[in-house]
């Protein structure tokens, strides 16, 4: 069959639309992690779940299978890659798991799960695995977490984009709980208006030295030197993993304090999660003295101890004053009495006196 001019241009135009039209298949084959939305949750075989996070309780040398579920929320279809890590609790008291540059040594080597799954747009797949606690496992708690990820290349720098939960792991056995009080610091700022007490400011660090996921509460008590108390406060402390820490900050304010001011913090924990039958809860307390100069006060006592001697200064300068007044009016009194007796006993020349006329 002999191909015309006309007939070749046409074929040249359809291959050339169609290679276009395939170009942006073939580049959603690659989507980019910021366009993809997905979810992952504890699971059971037949699909996800209520629980936020997975809390198993486990002898040394148990294994356990559990699932997960990814959900893509997306528009195509994605190759999650499946990572499990030990877990931890940033500054800010949230969850994370360790990144994949920073190898596992503790419940995050516990877990195997596969590496990747594929997961239609807007599928959910379950996938189990399994939790296996070594033989030598120390009692108490082994947080850890695991997640689906997509990793995009931008430039020379690899950024994982991940979604997971917490597995806490417990192996049964002596769990203690104890929350410790370090670094106690107090400090006292008196007011400069005298008829307000001061502030203390409180810091220190609570740490949990136990071997179990807690959390609790902290009292801070202030007393003078006569042993009255002018302040006391409970508050909450969030959840601390075991080996974790956080500082705390609080202020009182409208403290009367001369002297002596000794501030005591105390601890309470609780166990979090499950097996708590038996476990050992430890309190724990630490006191610091600080020397407090109320100078507004000690400013305004002296004030009125200074007026108040002058008044009296005053007073008796006034007393005496009047004193001397009335010693002068005797004094002149006195005086103008004998001046009288000895001119009315004297005779007037040429007149009897009284006892001439009595005769």
């Amino acid at each position: 069959m002999t191909v015309t001019p006309l007939r070749r241009a046409l074929v040249v135009l359809a291959v050339a639309f169609l290679a276009v039209a395939a170009a942006p298949t073939a580049a959603a084959a690659e989507p980019d992690p910021k366009a993809l939305t997905w979810t992952v949750q504890p699971a059971t075989a037949s699909g996800p779940d209520q629980r936020r996070w997975i809390n198993a309780s486990l002898d040394p040398g148990q294994t356990v299978t559990e699932h997960l579920a990814v959900r893509n929320l997306s528009r195509t279809a994605v190759a999650f890659s499946l990572k499990a890590a030990d877990g931890y609790l940033t500054d800010k008291g949230r969850f994370n798991m360790l990144s994949s540059d920073r190898p596992s040594v503790d419940g995050g080597t516990w877990i195997d799960v596969q590496e990747k799954v594929t997961v239609g747009p807007n599928e959910t797949r379950v996938v189990p695995f399994t939790i296996t606690v070594p033989k030598e496992a120390s009692p108490g708690d082994h947080p850890a977490g695991i997640a689906a990820t997509v990793t995009s290349t931008g430039g020379t720098v690899n950024v994982e984009s991940r979604v997971g939960f917490r597995v806490m792991l417990r192996v049964n056995g002596s769990a203690q709980a104890a929350l410790a009080v370090r670094g106690l610091d107090a400090s006292y700022s008196p007011s400069w208006n005298p008829f307000a007490g001061g502030t203390v400011r409180v810091r220190y660090t609570v740490g949990n030295d136990g071997n179990v996921w807690v959390s609790g509460t902290s009292r801070v008590e202030m007393s003078d030197l006569l042993g009255r108390t002018s302040h006391d406060a409970t508050s909450a402390v969030e959840e601390l993993l075991p080996g974790g820490a956080r500082t705390v900050e609080t202020r009182a304010d409208g403290v009367w304090a001369l002297g002596r001011l000794r501030t005591t913090v105390s601890t309470s924990p609780t166990l979090l999660g499950d097996g708590q039958a038996g476990a050992d809860l430890r309190p724990a307390s630490a006191t610091v003295t600080t020397w407090v100069v109320p100078w507004a006060q000690l400013a305004l006592l002296g004030l009125l101890a200074g007026l108040l001697l002058g008044l009296r200064a005053v007073a008796r300068q006034r007393r005496r004053r009047l004193a001397g007044l009335l010693a002068r009016a005797r004094q002149e009194g006195r005086q103008e009495g004998q001046e009288s007796v000895l001119v009315g006993g004297a005779s007037a020349p040429g007149e009897p006196d009284a006892g001439d006329a009595r005769r």
